[in-house]
């Protein structure tokens, strides 16, 4: 087995990406990180008070006084209308966001849940709300320069910089959700994110010949759900101490049931209990962290609804073929299918199950081509890409694009009677119809 392109996992990638889904960890960390500030700005302001008050200087201390004094109704009027506007501007984003979502697919709403914009935005807006608050806290009633005990000026430049950088955000922000309206950055998005999980896979072909016989399984026993991803160090781990071999049964995206079998042991007894625990992750949906088919999911669910007879959008279609073939091209000369997992020493400790080049071709290409029969745009574009692809790929993977390509000729055929629009409908190009 070839272990090209292999690379060892990192254990806190797993719970790195499920935060990343969430949208409630980073303002409760801004949150954290918001009162350390103002603790530290109250210290500061305090010393500076103290070292006024035992210089004399009560002139200056007392002009310090009246400026915070006035800075205060700024705050006073930020704290109260903060709040408003976090409400305002997010409302408006939820509409956008739905829109988009019905407009393209349901599940484009992760990419605004892991939007680290979105996120920022959000945490800045909170934490400008929150430290308003706390700074409205250490304005004292007193105006005496000889007994004050702060004076809140660090604390109220701070403030009147987070409003600064509010703004800032909201502009980025607005910018970043309108195009999250756009087919064109929706899509490329999610390209990106494609060849983002393709770069951190490891990759390697070959079967699970060699394990020996299976000596035990691993049953399912939480809740029901999507696999989303493994925490491939912890089984490496937990194989490499019991000195046995483990093989993943389901592949990422499979949806799994209590009861069923989740790992096959190969060598030896099953590892105890505790040693995988936490090391299957299953949600209520797919996630792109090592799913590597995801990205064409999301694809061919667009241009599906795009080619439905209520859109009728055969440009969008066009759009998604087109990240879709960039995709397969490249991966076309890489090694798919099963995953070996080693350890520290070189041995294979874990085997996992990947998507192989003909169900990534089905995937992208299988219910697309069902729909184009009366789209010569998408019928062109779809003949091109699979010409491009037959240009590229060894001659052991043209196979499934010669399937396809034919299949696709056959559809047209039988769908389009006139030979003249047969013939322009057959006739490949790169733009659909340039």
């Amino acid at each position: 087995m070839s272990d090209r392109g292999y690379r060892r996992p990192r254990p806190l990638s797993p719970l790195r990406e499920h935060l990343r889904d969430t949208f409630w960890f980073a303002p409760t960390m801004g949150f954290v990180c918001v009162f350390v500030l103002w603790l530290a700005a109250s210290a500061v302001d305090e010393e500076i008070v103290a070292v006024l008050q035992r210089e004399e200087a009560y002139d200056e201390l007392g002009s310090l006084i009246s400026f915070v004094q006035d800075a205060k109704t700024i705050v006073t009027t930020i704290s109260s209308a903060m709040m408003t506007f976090i409400g305002v501007v997010f409302s408006i984003s939820l509409v956008a966001v739905q829109m988009a979502s019905g407009q393209l697919t349901p599940r484009v709403v992760r990419i605004f849940v892991r939007s680290r914009i979105s996120k920022l935005t959000l945490t800045v807006f909170l934490a400008t709300f929150l430290f308003s608050l706390l700074v409205l806290t250490s304005y004292e009633s007193e105006a005496d320069p000889r007994l004050v005990v702060s004076v809140p000026l660090l604390q109220s430049m701070l403030t009147l910089v987070l409003v600064g950088l509010s703004l800032l955000l909201f502009v980025v922000y607005v910018s970043a959700t309108l195009r999250l309206m756009q087919v064109g950055p929706v899509v490329d998005r999610i390209a990106r994110d494609s060849f983002r999980v393709l770069g951190r896979m490891p990759r390697g072909p070959g079967g699970p010949e060699g394990l020996g016989p299976e000596t035990g399984r691993v049953v399912h026993e939480g809740r029901a759900g999507v696999l989303r991803d493994v925490n491939t160090a912890r089984l490496v781990r937990a194989a490499r101490r019991q000195d046995v071999v483990l093989r993943l049964i389901p592949r990422i995206g499979d949806f799994v049931v209590p009861g069923t079998p989740v790992l096959a042991v190969h060598g030896g007894a099953v590892p105890p209990r505790s040693r995988l625990r936490y090391s299957v992750s299953v949600g209520v949906e797919r996630t792109l962290h090592q799913d590597l088919a995801f990205g064409l999911r999301q694809l061919s669910d667009i241009a599906l609804r795009a080619l439905s007879t209520s859109v009728n959008d055969p440009t969008t279609a066009v759009q998604c073929l087109d990240r879709s073939i960039q995709f397969l091209a490249a991966v076309v000369h890489l090694p798919l299918g099963t995953v070996h997992h080693r350890d520290r020493s070189g041995r294979v400790r874990l085997v996992q199950e990947g998507p192989g080049w003909e169900s990534l071709v089905d995937l992208a290409f299988e219910e697309i081509r069902w729909c184009v029969a009366g789209s010569p745009q998408v019928s062109r574009r779809l003949l091109a890409g699979l010409d491009d692809l037959l240009l590229l790929a060894p001659e052991e993977r043209k196979q499934p694009l010669v399937r396809h390509r034919a299949l696709l000729v056959q559809a047209v055929e039988r769908a389009v009677p006139v030979a003249a629009d047969r013939e322009f409908a057959l006739l490949p190009d790169r733009q659909g119809i340039g």
